[in-house]
């Protein structure tokens, strides 16, 4: 009878685990219907695949659990991912930006789609590590011809990185002299306990100066990133004031989030404030 027991957790957990792969993220509730057994059985195997590191529990579930990474991939390798969430993560964003603000715009391929979108938001001043966020602005102003209520852009200098942003002891000087109403930052990876990560360490130091520097924090990052955790982490969720991410966030971690940020934007969504 125990063998018995044990082999139905281990096709059970086996099941689970599966399910919280495919689909991001798993509440507790769902289990106990789909498998037919009681929320203490769910909650056990659930402690036990945690306790093997396969996932992470989080509010009324749990989503997987993904090993940290030192991999940093090109910006043209990431340019071509998760096209439609990017757009709708940076409308959404522009949407937080009134004229005449001073605003920071961290590296990575959805700050590079937000981008576009400010190019008709007059009176800007846009600070930005990233070089092709600098020629989103540059390439704009050139078309519509530079004129009254184009944006001041002011290129922090720096490193470049595989992701095309400059980072290193020069970018970190200029940001610490500045103050931004508004950061725009793309994350690598993020999750419940890592909070923001990247696999570049000199890039996580230079975010923790643009954080440092921000009267709001804003992180556009699509749902792919949860869960991936970066080397080197920049900042915990608590840091951040609002996130901007796309509708395939996993309703599991959406309770979960609203106990971190004041501010949850999902594209296409109504705003939850926590």
């Amino acid at each position: 009878m125990s063998d018995n027991q044990n082999l139905l957790a281990e096709q059970r957990r086996a099941l689970i685990l599966d399910e919280v792969r495919r689909r991001g993220g798993v509440r507790v509730n769902e289990l106990t219907r789909r498998l037919n057994v009681s929320d203490m059985t769910v909650r056990r195997d659930l402690d036990a695949l945690a306790r093997q590191g396969v996932v992470e529990k989080v509010h009324g579930g749990a989503v997987p659990v993904v090993e940290a990474s030192s991999h940093e991939p090109g910006f043209e390798a990431k340019s071509g991912l998760e096209l439609g969430a990017k757009e709708a993560i940076a409308t959404a964003a522009a949407a937080l930006v009134p004229p005449g603000s001073a605003i920071a715009l961290a590296g990575g391929t959805t700050a590079y789609a937000l981008a576009h979108h400010l190019l008709d938001v007059p009176d800007l001043t846009v600070v930005t590590n990233s070089v092709r966020v600098a020629d989103v602005f540059q390439n704009g102003q050139r078309r519509a011809g530079a004129g009254e209520g184009s944006a001041t852009v002011v290129i922090t200098g720096g490193v470049r990185t595989p992701s095309e942003t400059l980072v290193g002891p020069v970018a970190d000087r200029a940001i610490q002299a500045l103050h931004f109403d508004l950061l725009f930052l793309g994350v690598h990876g993020i999750s419940v306990e890592a909070g923001l990560s990247t696999p570049n360490l000199a890039e996580a130091e230079t975010n923790r100066h643009f954080v440092r520097s921000a009267r709001r924090v804003v992180v556009i990052a699509d749902h792919t990133k949860w869960g991936t955790v970066g080397l080197s982490s920049f900042a915990a969720l608590e840091d951040v004031d609002t996130l901007v991410t796309d509708a395939g966030i996993p309703e599991v971690l959406r309770a979960e989030i609203a106990e971190h940020l004041s501010d949850l934007i999902v594209a296409g969504e109504p705003a939850t404030e926590g």
